[in-house]
């Protein structure tokens, strides 16, 4: 009886071989998708619900104990989920009494 590492090889070289066979064949109609077949907002599997659970799912703003009297320099004011944010490089910071926190947008 052969072991597994011994009959590494052979498999490896039947599944080049059969590839081989088919790209010289030609694939059977069906096999490639040639064109994206996807609508927007309409997965062509019925099951998959990732793409519709990413676009559904609203930004989260955690605040964090980390305070700061100013903002660093360079920070740009955005706009995530109608809350006015400063963005400083990754850093997020909102306003909030005379000073601003460091906020996470997941």
């Amino acid at each position: 009886m052969k072991t597994r590492t011994q009959l590494r090889p052979l498999g490896l070289g039947l599944g080049v071989a059969t590839t081989l066979l088919l790209l010289a064949a030609g694939a059977p109609d069906g096999w490639v998708i040639r064109d994206a077949e996807a609508v927007i907002g309409r997965p062509i599997t019925p099951v998959s619900v990732a793409g519709v659970a990413r676009r559904s799912t609203r930004r989260a703003i955690y605040a964090t104990s980390v305070y700061a009297a100013t903002l660093p320099a360079g920070c740009r004011t955005v706009v995530i989920d109608g809350v006015a944010l400063h963005q400083c490089g990754v850093t997020y910071y909102q306003a909030t009494g005379g000073r601003y926190v460091v906020v996470r947008v997941e």
